[in-house]
């Protein structure tokens, strides 16, 4: 009986916050934070004294302190790249470059990067007119436009950070933010083209009209002299991504042996202050304030209004990843991890390293259908997984791999529970019949074929 105690309190503490979210539609931080408390209170003392309680203020401590500045700084860079127009113009640009005919590609490439800074929700609201003004002047593929939109939007929200789920995922398993950023995307590419084709299938299934939203008023679009231009506009995304994959380029090198020694001994000092997350966000806030600021001729009082504006919904997210990483912390210490590792063999590295693959997609799956959030449900689930103390040694491959499956499982099965479901079925005047005959089975195969990818990566480049 003892040796099964670690799976009481976890199927104690998933019940907690599934039942709080479902049931008595409590937040989800409230529900994340309540069930780190319970864990704590059944779990074994602390060798070193410290009060159950105080154990999980410490733990939401230290999980704010891998991300909180991060999703802070995201939030604002997302905000002022939407009311410069920066975002405009990369949206343009890709329709500009590939042509009506190949517009659905063109929402799904602006889906694509502009999710990366930006939230899923902000980023449909910001494309849903373009898709609504393809379908006035061609009178077809109106779901395919929007299915298109949604497809490259939620691939990279769950899988590149700095994207709260994404992110919190790297500092659960310990994985290099460079590399995250890098093989996130890598697996997401394949996955969003795949979302395209499914989408011209569905498109031609079901023959869906643009229909009028009434709460929702489209805003006038800018004119193009109103826009900041492109390398500008994409500055606040590329600038760093760059320093941060710098960072990880330099550290790769010398850790294997690499390239001039000498030479990268030189600056790794200097990679890793600028290639350092919360330093890179921080400059690319600044340079999206400056673009704001100047494109918009405001003044620092409306600056600091919208900072303010942007940091509300931040904090929230904030709340409810720390609150994830408390209840990691607190499942930790209830010895689940090792509990759970005892179940899997490994005596076959490769096979082990797929079953938590698998494990880790199926977790989240089941979390996201629970309770509808892909970002609780990756936080969760990788936290949960954290307690087993994954490497490269059990897996046979580099965790970050662990970290793009459980992305890849919080795509599935998205329905009525999901804001996502809703944004996108009101947004675009869909039923919700159609938005479950078209949004729910896109992003399972996003899901699905993000863990493929995943599976192949892990073999083809294990980087172990």
């Amino acid at each position: 009986m003892l040796e099964n105690y670690p799976f009481v309190i976890l199927a104690i503490g998933i019940a907690t916050v599934i039942g709080l979210i479902i049931f008595l539609k409590i937040n989800a931080f409230l529900a994340l934070i309540t069930a780190a408390m319970v864990v704590s209170l059944l779990g074994p003392a602390s060798a070193d004294g410290i009060n159950r309680m105080k154990r999980v203020a410490i733990a939401f401590g230290d999980s704010v302190s891998g991300i909180g500045i991060v999703i802070a700084l995201a939030a604002i860079i997302g905000k002022c790249m939407m009311d410069s127009g920066a975002a405009d113009r990369i949206v343009r640009t890709f329709l500009k470059v590939m042509g009506e005919k190949n517009a659905s590609f063109a929402l799904m490439g602006s889906g694509f990067v502009l999710a990366v800074p930006v939230f899923f929700d902000t980023v449909f609201y910001l494309l849903i007119p373009l898709a609504r003004s393809l379908y006035r002047s061609t009178k077809r593929n109106y779901l395919m436009y929007v299915m298109a939109i949604a497809a490259g939007g939620a691939i990279t929200h769950t899988l590149v950070p700095p994207t709260p789920g994404p992110l919190a995922m790297a500092d659960n398993l310990g994985v290099d933010l460079g590399k995250m950023i890098f093989v996130g995307a890598l697996v997401a590419l394949p996955a969003a083209f795949v979302g395209i084709f499914f989408s011209m299938f569905a498109n031609k299934k079901m023959d869906i009209p643009m229909r009028e939203v009434a709460e929702h008023t489209e805003p006038d679009p800018l004119k193009e002299e109103e826009l900041p231009s492109l390398i500008v506009s994409l500055l606040p995304i590329v600038l760093p991504v760059l320093m941060i994959t710098a960072n990880t380029l330099v550290n790769s090198l010398l850790a294997g042996g690499v390239g001039p020694q000498a030479f990268l001994t030189s600056v790794s000092p200097f990679t890793s202050i600028i290639g350092d997350a919360n330093f890179a966000l921080l400059v690319a806030t600044a340079i999206s304030l400056i673009i704001l600021f100047r494109q918009r001729d405001l003044t620092l009082l409306k600056l600091g209004a919208t900072v303010e504006e942007a940091l509300m919904s931040g904090g929230v997210i904030i709340l409810i990843t720390a609150g994830g990483g408390a209840f990691g912390k607190m499942l930790t210490v209830a010895q689940i991890g090792p509990a759970i590792q005892g179940m899997f063999s490994t005596e076959e590295t490769q096979v082990a390293g797929m079953s938590f693959l698998i494990l880790g997609f199926g977790i989240a799956a089941l979390l996201k259908i629970a309770q509808g959030s892909s970002t609780v449900a990756m936080i969760t689930t990788s936290a949960m997984l954290a307690t087993m103390n994954v490497n490269s040694e059990i897996l046979g491959f580099d965790p970050v791999y662990l970290a793009t499956a459980i992305g890849a499982g919080s795509l599935i099965g998205s329905w009525m529970n999901d804001s996502g479901f809703w944004i996108f079925c009101k947004m675009s005047g869909l039923t919700e019949e159609e938005a479950l005959k078209s949004w729910t089975p896109l992003l399972l195969v996003l899901g699905c074929t993000s863990l493929a990818s995943t599976i192949l990566l892990s073999i083809v480049w294990p980087m172990s």
